[in-house]
């Protein structure tokens, strides 16, 4: 009887323990080595669930669910790539491994449009047409018609 009341009185502690039963049964993922690589090399490859490095590299992940590595390096478009974990008896698989990102050129910014500001000259203001010229009456060598 005593027996009986010590593991009682064991199972009830357990409970209070700040670690649950369920918590027993859980295991931690395995650390699987993922090689990153990126054409053209010396991207940031950044994992979803932490890790991340300079390609070409390899980094250690510990999951057992689908990740994303993201790729980013100046002048390039980034890239997201897929990587799906595959549990296979005895071990843990990543697909695609190694993952390797093909970088495309990003289009070059094209410059803002400034308006240029010509100096122009100012039109000139119409002449006023000359006036008709009096005939002048001295100037004349001859004499004048009447």
């Amino acid at each position: 009887m005593r027996v009986l009341v010590i593991v009682a009185a064991g199972f009830s502690l357990a409970g209070c323990s700040s670690m649950s039963s369920m918590d027993i049964f859980k295991t931690t993922p395995p650390e699987v080595t993922l090689q990153l690589d990126s054409v053209p090399p010396g991207a940031d490859a950044v994992t979803s669930v932490g890790p991340g490095c300079k390609t070409p590299c390899e980094v250690k992940v510990a999951t057992n669910e689908s990740f994303t590595v993201t790729y980013t390096l100046p002048k390039y478009q980034p890239q997201t790539l897929q990587v799906t974990v595959v549990a296979q008896p005895g071990e843990v698989v990543l697909d695609p491994n190694p993952a390797v990102a093909e970088l495309a050129l990003a289009a070059p910014a094209k410059p803002a449009k400034r308006k240029r500001h010509v100096a122009r000259a100012a039109k000139p203001a119409p002449a006023a047409a000359p006036a008709p010229a009096a005939p002048a009456q001295d100037a004349s060598p001859f004499p004048p018609v009447r």
